[in-house]
């Protein structure tokens, strides 16, 4: 959603009003306002290789909640193209889904409209507690002095995952450890048809992530002090200008991930199409493709020198999956019940197991299933040098604004156009004149 300055609410109503009837959320036979006691939908987000995979992971699960409870869930993976969105225009009209995913750096922004049911002290107690969940992912799920708009339901970070046989074929004994020997890797493995890289650029929301990465490690935090978007400090353009110059200046992407926007980018990695891919556990999708544990590394996300402390010692954004209550659910009750259940222990194990993702519940992220290689590399992370988006009510349109500005900096690079500090601090320029006034 590219939103223009005005207030956050008449930003939720232009949503409403330039939506389609597919894009409002809800439908005849569930949603909110439809559905009854023994009904429920939901809206998942896409965390398979495919829309397909995750419903064949999630419909025995779902009917598993059914035998249980009696409740029948609708399900809808909603691809995380049109997730936002979605959100928004079911915020603005009151028709949307009983129970939903959201990427848990929309939390704050999603609470500050109003459309998220708070998780105060009784609604964490009818789900268990609050104490069952690790104090870090309960620490994105809103904004900081007010009840949770969510609760966790998949812990992720950022690692670098590389093809064993490509880099031993191009004589690479190691994975990089700093970013300067990520492109000079990748300069060794862009042949035949191959590349060094794996990106998404036609994903915003996979854009600022890395920007904001970036950005830390530039020095920049995209918002000042005072909570006003600050886009164009010289950290941030140059954080951006190195991500898009992967294609545009050490062309080690391909220039037709310009317009991947729905895991394309996995399925490069794990076709033999690039030798290294920076992704949030992608263990299970790279599984559905037929890789093996043993074809990939998994390593941390390079920093700007091997010897990074501080605030600029970040390679990842602390990632996560929060599961939301609508606001305007006919169900309360039975989403609570179904929030109990799909963040429960046995059903945390499960699920994260299917995902290759960390459960956030304490007694289920302790199981020694996930002290896997590639995990345990996901969770350093998350423990020592990932940071949170900013937690302003903003987010989700800097998100937008930031993410979408990148997107059009890569179609430049993919048509050959010259991506400079000057066009870069151009286009995020207009971004931030994109975000609502304050």
């Amino acid at each position: 959603m590219r939103t223009t300055r005005i207030t956050a609410p008449a930003a939720l109503a232009a949503v409403l009003l330039v939506c389609t009837t597919a894009c409002g959320g809800g439908s005849s036979t569930g949603g909110s306002a439809q559905g009854g006691p023994e009904e429920l939908t939901y809206w998942a987000s896409n965390q398979g290789s495919s829309l397909e995979a995750d419903q064949q992971v999630l419909t025995p699960e779902l009917k598993k909640f059914q035998q249980q409870t009696g409740i029948k869930v609708k399900l809808e993976v909603v691809p995380w193209s049109d997730l936002l969105n979605r959100i928004l225009a079911a915020a603005a009209s009151g028709q949307g889904p009983d129970v939903l995913n959201i990427g848990n750096t929309w939390s704050s922004s999603l609470q500050a409209t109003g459309a998220l049911r708070p998780f105060d002290a009784k609604a964490f107690e009818a789900i268990g507690g609050k104490d069952r969940f690790v104090a870090s992912a309960i620490g994105a799920t809103g904004a900081q002095g007010k009840d949770p708009a969510a609760v966790p339901l998949y812990s992720l970070a950022y690692g670098l995952y590389y093809n064993k046989k490509m880099f031993a074929d191009a004589g690479i004994a190691e994975p990089p450890a700093t970013w300067d020997e990520l492109v000079a890797d990748g300069k060794m493995l862009t042949k035949d048809g191959r590349y060094g890289l794996a990106v998404e650029g036609g994903n915003p929301s996979e854009n600022v992530h890395h920007a904001f990465v970036l950005g830390k490690q530039h020095g920049a935090d995209f918002f000042d002090a005072a909570g006003k978007p600050d886009f164009t400090t010289p950290g941030a353009v140059a954080a951006v200008k190195q991500y898009v110059d992967f294609m545009a200046a050490d062309r080690i992407v391909a220039p037709g991930s310009a317009e991947y926007a729905a895991n394309q980018a996995v399925t490069d990695f794990a076709t033999g199409k690039a030798a290294m891919l920076l992704w949030q556990a992608a263990g299970s999708s790279l599984k559905s493709h037929g890789m093996k544990p043993g074809d990939y590394g998994v390593a941390r996300v390079p920093m700007r020198t091997k010897d990074a402390t501080g605030p600029t010692a970040v390679n990842s954004m602390v990632a996560g999956i929060n599961l939301a209550v609508f606001n305007k659910t006919a169900n309360a009750d039975g989403a609570l019940k179904f929030v109990k259940f799909m963040t429960g222990d046995d059903e945390q194990r499960i699920l994260n197991a299917a995902y290759g993702s960390l459960p956030p519940t304490k007694a289920a992220q302790s199981d020694p299933a996930f002290a896997t290689p590639d995990l345990k590399v996901l969770a350093d992370a998350l423990a020592h040098t990932a940071a949170p988006l900013p937690q302003v009510a903003d987010e989700s349109q800097f998100e937008t604004a930031v993410g979408t500005a990148v997107k059009d900096l890569f179609a430049d690079a993919a048509a050959g156009r010259p991506v400079t500090t000057d066009s870069v601090r151009t286009a995020l320029q207009k971004a931030q004149q994109q975000m609502p006034a304050s």
